[in-house]
């Protein structure tokens, strides 16, 4: 049964019309016809079954049979990945790979060595855009959730606030913290915030304000990680140590049949 988050709809009636890209994508691109079942999640936890029962020229109507609660990140842990904005597509890419993991949280921020600069009136399709590939990451993983992103203008915007249990500053200045160490030490966080560096790593003063913050700077050793692998990289370890990562697909609750 093919499964689709649909954010931008209210899963709540008995029917739901299925306009825009979705529906060319399952219209055209899958030719999903009347009678076929499918699931639609509002990506908040909540999905329903239905099934097609109309086709228009530029929509189509999923008639809802039962709705039902999937466990998330909301009983789990709560990952959040704060990633200095790297060159290129690259963001794409880690929002894409870190969804995928089941992270909670991504927040890209303009750090001093940060090469690109987006202008205020860019941010928001920026930001739509980004919020695109989180969506279809999550579609794709079967993610009960979809990440929410937000742009951050610098670092300290980005800390400001984090009240998580555990907050690790990915630093490549750092010789003696090690991420191991750190970890061994947790006492099995359930609220946990990475701060990652653009290409060029932070300079002396954001790593200062970090740990200001209550970051604690670590190193990963020897090797020397791309941002767009640094984040991932973390992100796969805290799952599988604290998150479900391996531990098997979130087990729905009992579906409630629509009358």
């Amino acid at each position: 049964m093919r499964r689709f988050i649909v954010t931008d709809l209210d899963l709540s009636g008995k029917n739901v019309v299925v306009r825009g890209d979705l529906f060319r994508h399952m219209a055209r691109s899958l030719r999903l016809k009347i009678d076929t079942e499918v699931i639609l999640a509002d990506g908040k936890e909540a999905e329903c079954t239905g099934v097609i029962t109309a086709m228009e020229r530029d929509s189509l109507t999923v008639t809802i049979s039962e709705r039902r609660q999937i466990k998330g990140n909301g009983d789990g842990l709560w990952l959040t990945l704060c990633q200095g904005l790297p060159k290129g597509d690259k963001m794409e890419l880690i929002l894409q790979k870190s969804t995928e993991l089941g992270v909670s949280e991504v927040v890209p921020f303009l750090a001093e060595r940060s090469v690109p600069r987006i202008s205020p009136e860019r941010e928001q399709e920026r930001l739509r855009r980004w919020q695109r590939v989180a969506e279809e990451a999550a579609r794709q993983a079967g993610c009960p959730a979809v990440p929410r992103v937000q742009l951050a203008r610098g670092l300290t915007e980005a800390v400001r606030g984090t009240d998580h249990d555990l907050k690790l500053l990915l630093w490549e200045d750092e010789r003696t913290t090690t991420l191991a160490g750190v970890l061994v030490a947790a006492q099995t966080p359930k609220r946990i915030a990475v701060v990652v560096g653009p290409e060029g790593g932070f300079t002396a003063a954001e790593a200062a304000e970090a740990r200001e913050a209550g970051f604690v700077p670590v190193t990963l050793g020897r090797r020397i990680l791309r941002t767009e692998t640094a984040g991932i990289a973390l992100v796969a370890i805290l799952q599988y140590l604290y998150g479900d990562l391996g531990s098997g697909p979130p087990r729905p609750a009992p579906a409630q049949p629509i009358p």
